[in-house]
């Protein structure tokens, strides 16, 4: 099935609904207030966005869901906002605005991981900067990474919605170190009471990168004075970090 449907957008609304203040700064603090625009790739529903454009700066957002980019919508226009978004895949995208700085944050980069599509999508992120463009991308290491599990990693968690119902996630992910690569087999299972009203399934797949080799992949496209600095937000058993790169 698809990544991010309709009840896995639920979920992590309620589960995630926005930004920590500490993120929400850090890229306010990075990102151009006064001159030009910034894009949010791979932006979700909107965590981070919508605080992003509520503090006056210029953001549109693009991804690869329709029901994120929905739920994404609804909450710009929930809180009387502007910020347009756009339904592509970022290794083709081609959208009709430029940019003075380009996001990715909390690890999404991580979620395309064919190598050559990744230098594809770094290209056209290269493509829709301004010179002298800033990409931002917050990356993370897996405390798995370093490994060798015998079995899946099983994780069931429950997020209440604002009606009363509830979505269950039970998610099974293989780990195969070597290869940097781990697959999750997710089940969303939504309830009402003891009606289950709904179920949708997933397979996620992530990849990783040691921060040096990230960082080459970036020169490799193209970018300039490309650096590695502390990150946007910390994760309890993994290593974290932040790359910057100019155009």
């Amino acid at each position: 099935m698809p990544a991010y449907g309709p009840l896995a957008t639920l979920f992590y609304d309620a589960d995630k609904p926005r930004a920590s203040d500490a993120e929400v700064m850090w890229y306010a603090q990075r990102l151009p207030r006064e001159q030009g625009l910034s894009l949010e790739a791979m932006c979700g529903s909107g965590r981070l966005l919508v605080p992003l454009v509520a503090r006056g700066l210029k953001c549109h957002g693009v991804d690869n869901s329709s029901a994120m980019l929905a739920s994404c919508e609804a909450r710009i226009k929930a809180a009387g906002l502007t910020a347009p978004v756009f339904r592509q895949d970022i290794a083709q995208m081609n959208l009709p605005f430029r940019y003075t700085a380009i996001l990715i944050v909390a690890g999404s980069f991580q979620l395309i991981t064919d190598p050559a599509t990744a230098a594809s999508a770094l290209q056209r992120l290269r493509a829709h900067l301004i010179a002298p463009g800033l990409l931002l991308m917050d990356m993370y290491v897996p405390s798995e990474s370093t490994q060798r599990l015998g079995a899946p990693l099983v994780e069931v968690r429950t997020a209440k919605l604002d009606d009363g119902s509830q979505i269950a996630l039970r998610s099974e992910t293989t780990v195969w170190a070597d290869a940097r690569l781990s697959r999750s087999e997710n089940r969303y299972a939504h309830r009402r009471g003891t009606e289950r009203v709904g179920e949708e399934r997933e397979t996620l797949t992530l990849t990783w990168y040691p921060p040096d080799e990230i960082a080459a992949l970036v020169a490799d496209a193209g970018f300039h004075d490309v650096t590695i600095g502390p990150p946007a937000r910390a994760i309890d058993d993994a290593q974290t970090f932040s790359l910057t790169a100019r155009l």
